[in-house]
């Protein structure tokens, strides 16, 4: 079928609508009405080159959310009209690192920047000159139609708003897991959250819903740091410098016991100052991504060991996508978890250049794309 969809074709450029081709469901596969889709500081990695897909052209977008349209041979955990929720990591439950409980990490990701798909090895989207397109994480989801893997797609009550439930497809799984399941606060410990975006946003979340005693957190943007106030925070920085004299202050020289770093880029020379935060035998959890061909990092390995501290990666949070995603969103149901304040702006795709300038400018916790009947 034709639709459009927002692509990059070098990078460093802007997003520009284009017409593209979607073919249909395949053995496994799924057709998914979009209707909403976050926008997320990876897919903006795509465009710096910081996340370097395969090839160009690229249909940018893993945040989404929308109603199943058409099935393919053999699926059998959704179905024609359910509403759907898009896990940007695929999650087959049978490979050896989902029997090992780790469903973040399944092995169908190691294809997620090939553009191909997991059911045939081939590609799904194509240009209207017959050209492949290769969708972000193997999704596409600024655009309004998808054919994606049934195991990437996880099934949610359709009373959850669209604009809510795209967030839970990586944002708010990621920032809320990294606060509960990878740094695994406990109730009374301090912590610090570096950035707050909406990654940082819902791991400030995490960190209240698990008991932090205090919450610090560390953002160059003042309307952003009025906000953590809001979602739960106690003390806020304008930058490292002075979230270390502030923490040292307040935990009488203690530092946090868990920091999670949730800034819009990485930079391999500033992890010796999250590490200084970081209390001995601390955790600091690198939510971030920085770019792949980065590889030069400044940390004191001296007081790395003679610390105990520990420095761990995480990816969706370390989260299970079939568990995590409609347990979030039953805590949003219930008023246990703000997403509706999350969501700054809403906008139309055509309007893609404008949401990625009030990112990066810090006007948006998350922007989100709305599509209507006029993008069918």
């Amino acid at each position: 079928m034709k639709t459009k969809g927002a692509l990059i074709r070098e990078f460093n450029q802007p997003w520009t609508i284009e017409e593209i081709e979607i073919g249909d469901p395949q053995k496994g596969e799924v057709k998914v009405q979009m209707e909403a889709s976050g926008m997320c500081h990876s897919d903006h990695h795509l465009v710096t080159g910081g996340i370097p897909m395969l090839g160009f052209p690229v249909l940018g977008g893993h945040e989404g959310a929308g109603v199943v349209i058409e099935v393919g041979e053999g699926v059998e955990g959704v179905a024609v009209g359910d509403h759907v929720v898009m896990s940007f990591i695929p999650s087959c439950g049978k490979c050896p690192s989902c029997q090992a409980g780790l469903r973040n990490l399944c092995d169908l990701g190691a294809g997620l920047l090939g553009g191909v798909a997991i059911a045939d090895g081939t590609h799904r989207i194509h240009t209207t000159d017959g050209k492949p397109v290769f969708p972000m994480t193997l999704l596409g989801t600024f655009s309004p139609y998808m054919v994606v893997h049934e195991s990437s797609v996880v099934k949610i009550d359709p009373s959850i708003p669209f604009e809510v439930a795209c967030l839970v497809g990586c944002g708010v799984t990621t920032g809320y897991g990294s606060a509960t399941h990878t740094a695994q606060i406990k109730p009374g410990e301090d912590v610090a959250i570096v950035g707050v975006g909406g990654v940082g946003m819902a791991a400030l979340q995490g960190a209240v819903v698990s008991g932090a005693r205090k919450i610090f957190v560390i953002d160059p943007v003042e309307w952003k740091r009025d906000q953590a106030l809001k979602f739960g925070a106690t003390h806020v920085y304008e930058d490292i410098f002075a979230a270390m004299a502030g923490i040292a202050e307040e935990t009488q020289g203690f530092m946090a016991k868990k920091v999670i770093v949730t800034v819009g880029e990485l930079n391999g020379a500033d992890i010796e100052n999250y590490m200084i935060i970081t209390s001995k035998s601390g955790t600091c959890v690198l939510t971030a991504i920085g770019s792949m061909t980065d590889t030069n990092v400044t940390l004191n390995l001296a007081m790395l060991t003679l610390m105990q501290k520990n420095l761990q990666g995480t990816i969706f949070g370390g989260g299970n996508p079939y568990y995590d995603i409609p347990q979030l969103l039953s805590m949003y149901k219930m008023g246990k978890l703000n997403l509706d304040d999350m969501i700054t702006r809403q906008y139309r795709l055509e309007q893609i250049n404008d949401g990625y300038k009030d990112m990066l400018e810090g006007r948006n916790i998350r922007g989100v794309i709305r599509y209507t009947d006029e993008d069918r």
